[in-house]
C-alpha cells in the first residue's frame, strides 16, 4: 500500500519519554523548541523522584504523566493521548542532537515513509556508548534481520518520527525497552514503510545515569522478537523446528544404519526412539505452523477490508 502523504501545513509533536532526566531534559525541550518553533514539545514523565517536571515545565514543555513504569508503557501513552499527524519522539537523555530533526522528518513529511528511525550506529564510538552496548546492539540487530529477512541497522534507537498511518495502525504491548523492537516489528506486519536516517549521537553527560540493564533488557527484546516471529510467521517459526526434529530423526536413523553393520556406538533403543520422536513431532509443528499461517493470513484479509471500506 503507498504511504499516504502528509499535508502541507501538519501539525507536529516532539514527545520526550522521561524518568529522572533532571539533567538534561531541560536542555532537550530547549533545543526542540528552537528547531521546530510551531511544534508542541511534550514530556510524558515516567513517575520521575526528581524535579524533571518543574524542569520540563520550565522549558515550556506540556507535561503529561504516566505511572506506570516502563518505556513501552510511555510510547502508549504518546501513541494514544498525541493527535498530532507526525510525532517526533527523543529520548529525554540529550544524546540525540536537535538539529538533525529535519534530516529525520523528511522522508515522513514527503510521505515517503510511515517511520524514520535515527540510525546512530555509524556515529557509535567507545566514547559516546559502551562497547558492550554497541555489541549486544549489533547482535540484536543481527538476529532480528535473520528472523525476519530484514536489513536494519539499527532497531533500539530512541530517535524516531512517525507519521498518523503509522499511529493507528501499530499496536504497543509491551512495557519495557523492548518496545522499539515491538513496534519496528509490528509495523512490518502491517505493511508500513520503515526507512532509516543516519543521524549523530553523543554521550550522556557525566551526572546522568542510563536506565538500561543490557542483560535483562536484551533477553526481552531477544524473547519479543521470537514471540513476535511466531505471531506473524508461524510458518518459518514452526517449520523450523519441524526441520530441526527432522533433521535429528535423520541423524538417528543413519546412525542406527551404521550400527546395522556393526559400526554405531549408540544403543539401537536410544536411536530408534529418537526416530519414533523426531518425525511425528516434526509433522505436528509443520501442521501448527501451517494452521497459524492460514489463520494469520485470513485475519490479515479482514484487517485490509476494513482498512480499505472506512
Amino acid at each position: 500500500m503507498p504511504v499516504k502523504r502528509t499535508p502541507a501545513r501538519t501539525r507536529i509533536a516532539v514527545a520526550v519519554p522521561c524518568h529522572n532526566e533532571a539533567t538534561t531534559i531541560a536542555k532537550v525541550v530547549a533545543d526542540f523548541r528552537k528547531n521546530l518553533p510551531r511544534a508542541t514539545v511534550y514530556v510524558f514523565d515516567n513517575a520521575s523522584t526528581d524535579n524533571s517536571i518543574a524542569l520540563a515545565a520550565k522549558a515550556g514543555a506540556e507535561v503529561r504523566r504516566v505511572g506506570a513504569l516502563g518505556k513501552g508503557n510511555v510510547i502508549r501513552a504518546i501513541f494514544d493521548q498525541l493527535q498530532e499527524e507526525v510525532i517526533v519522539m527523543v529520548d529525554g537523555d540529550d544524546t540525540y542532537f536537535a538539529e538533525d530533526v529535519h534530516t529525520l522528518l523528511a522522508p515522513v513529511m514527503d510521505g515517503t515513509a510511515d517511520m524514520a528511525v535515527g540510525h546512530r550506529m555509524g556515529g557509535a564510538t567507545d566514547a559516546n556508548m559502551k562497547r558492550l552496548n554497541q555489541f549486544g546492539n549489533r547482535m540484536i540487530v543481527a538476529y532480528i534481520n535473520r528472523l525476519f529477512g530484514t536489513r536494519f541497522e539499527d532497531v533500539l534507537s530512541g530517535y524516531r518520527a512517525f507519521n498518523r498511518r503509522f499511529i493507528e495502525s501499530v499496536p504497543v504491548l509491551t512495557t519495557g525497552f523492548e518496545v522499539e523492537t515491538e513496534i519496528t516489528i509490528q509495523a512490518l506486519a502491517e505493511g508500513l514503510h520503515i526507512v532509516e536516517v543516519p543521524t549523530r549521537y553523543r554521550s550522556r553527560p557525566a551526572d546522568s545515569n542510563s536506565k538500561l540493564r543490557p542483560f535483562a533488557d536484551g533477553y526481552r527484546i531477544i524473547l519479543t522478537a521470537a514471540i513476535l516471529l511466531r505471531d506473524h510467521r508461524p510458518l518459518r517459526l514452526f517449520g523450523a523446528v519441524a526441520l530441526v526434529f527432522w533433521l535429528l530423526a535423520l541423524a538417528a536413523g543413519i546412525l542406527r544404519l551404521f550400527s546395522f553393520v556393526g559400526q554405531g556406538t549408540l544403543p539401537d533403543s536410544i536411536l530408534g526412539g529418537i526416530v519414533l520422536l523426531g518425525v511425528p513431532t516434526g509433522l505436528m509443528a509443520l501442521g501448527i505452523g501451517l494452521s497459524l499461517n492460514a489463520i494469520n493470513t485470513r485475519f490479515q484479509g479482514i484487517k485490509t477490508y476494513l482498512r480499505r471500506s472506512k
